[in-house]
């Protein structure tokens, strides 16, 4: 099947499983600006999306778009350097401005694959596994708040977090309009267009989750959690 064995469907199926993922960022970026103004709201919203049904088949969904996305974004960079004797990463038009982010993808991916993890770690095994197994914790395996404050309270994984946040914001800036481009919807009056709207909205998201991860570092700093 051409979606499965071609350049094009590979870099199609990139695309869409890029975009399904900036659509969940947005979500979880949107749950956790609640948290700078209730805790109780926040914890709420994670009771809500706790070991439910849905909230189980969901995040089975999300990590099969995230394998999907990652195995075929280093698919294609070692077929791209293989074609072009050894060159990074590259699409047919790069903006100057993200010219460095084009060039840097898998790096910036492998990044990027890195604080996952570690995020995962530090939030999803000691909530929802924990719920799923109904292993030690399980009292705070909803409290969301508790686990925010524990975690931004490190300066090392604050200092961690917002690396990771700055290579996701290079690593989207490019993946937005690139996406888009690799869809048809880059005409040459929308090409400038995406660009700007997709700085504009990948800054707006990654500024909503260092905003957390600096409030309540601040916050245990100046004991005002």
């Amino acid at each position: 099947m051409w979606l499965f064995n071609s350049s094009i469907g590979k870099k199609v199926l990139m695309s869409v499983t890029g975009i399904c993922l900036i659509l969940f960022l947005t979500f979880h970026m949107a749950m956790n600006v609640v948290a700078l103004f209730s805790g109780e709201a926040y914890n709420e919203i994670c009771k809500l999306l706790g070991a439910n049904w849905y909230a189980v088949v969901a995040t089975l969904g999300l990590a099969a778009l995230a394998v999907v996305h990652i195995v075929y974004a280093f698919i294609l960079t070692m077929q791209n350097k293989a074609a072009r004797g050894g060159e990074r990463y590259a699409v047919t038009q790069k903006p100057g401005k993200v010219e460095w982010a084009s060039q840097n993808m898998l790096v910036l991916g492998i990044i990027v694959i890195v604080g996952l993890l570690v995020h995962l770690y530090n939030f999803w095994a000691k909530m929802m596994l924990v719920e799923l197994l109904h292993s030690n914790g399980l009292d705070r395996a909803a409290d969301g708040a508790y686990w925010i404050q524990q975690t931004f309270s490190c300066g090392g994984y604050v200092v961690l977090y917002l690396v990771w946040i700055a290579a996701l914001w290079f690593h989207l800036s490019h993946g937005f309009w690139s996406a888009l481009q690799t869809l048809g919807l880059n005409g040459k009056t929308w090409f400038c267009r995406w660009k700007v709207i997709g700085i504009a909205y990948v800054t707006l998201l990654c500024l909503g989750f260092a905003a957390v991860v600096v409030r309540f570092y601040l916050g245990s700093v100046l004991g005002c959690c």
